[in-house]
């Protein structure tokens, strides 16, 4: 059992809560568009819980510290659920709802594959580390795990957090990110797990650009990737972390239609 957490959190945990008021009231402005149930990831001392329930939502609030979770339950309103459970393990609901959190910093990367992974809720709030958040809304060029789940999902980031903000404090600073399930995929479902091969075998092939990267991933060769980068306004020297999400999915498209086989 993890020791008892105090007032600043525990850090066999990795928890840091916020006690910011502004972030607190800019994170809970995101929330207030959204619609339906909403899930939150490690509600600690509840302070998003408190302010969330007040939309009058039903709330299932994740907390992982037993103390913390026992504690919570007696400050929140009849809409609010506590269950002690690993945001990792928990079941989450099989109608759409949204997930929110100040997701443990050192847990950020496994907690954000689940989600994406995961049916039915179409919107996520997240406090995360800073350089994921700006990384996972392709600020700067976007990583493999962007571009795997960009053709289902749109990113935003929001601001960055300066880590005063959290108790305890941490090393560095926080981002407010936002992920959105699209209503229209840019890749069918049935193709996921082709379509990541494929951005694995981009991201991971050897070349100096584009053209020779899918060249050598085995998608197309060298002269029909440089007419579709010409195309796209795409510079030859470009790298995977440079496209966009809808050039990601037309250059599926066109390794379905022109590559050779990827398997």
């Amino acid at each position: 059992m993890a020791k008892s957490a105090g007032p600043g959190g525990s850090h066999e945990l990795g928890q840091n809560f916020l006690v910011d008021p502004s972030v607190i009231g800019a994170f809970v402005q995101l929330v207030a568009p959204t619609e339906g149930p909403i899930v939150e990831i490690g509600p600690g001392d509840g302070a998003l819980t408190l302010p969330l329930s007040r939309y009058g939502r039903p709330l299932t609030a994740v907390e992982v510290d037993p103390r913390r979770a026992e504690r919570l339950s007696r400050r929140t309103p009849d809409n609010v659920t506590v269950v002690r459970s690993d945001i990792l393990r928990h079941r989450l609901p099989r109608e759409p709802h949204v997930i929110v959190g100040n997701v443990p910093f050192h847990l950020t990367t496994p907690i954000v594959r689940r989600l994406l992974a995961s049916d039915h809720w179409h919107t996520c709030v997240l406090l995360v580390q800073w350089e994921v958040a700006r990384r996972r809304a392709g600020v700067g060029g976007a990583t493999m795990l962007t571009a795997h789940w960009w053709p289902w999902y749109e990113f935003a980031l929001h601001g960055r957090v300066p880590a005063r903000a959290f108790r305890p404090v941490p090393s560095v600073d926080g981002g407010l990110l936002t992920a959105y399930r699209r209503e229209r995929p840019l890749v069918v479902a049935a193709e996921r797990a082709d379509y990541q091969d494929f951005v694995k075998r981009v991201f991971t092939g050897p070349g100096r650009g584009l053209p020779e990267i899918l060249g050598r991933a085995g998608a197309f060769g060298p002269a029909r990737a440089s007419a579709w980068l010409r195309q796209e306004e795409v510079p030859a020297r470009a790298l995977p972390k440079d496209l966009t999400a809808h050039q990601w999915a037309a250059l599926w498209e066109l390794a379905r239609k022109w590559g050779r086989p990827l398997n």
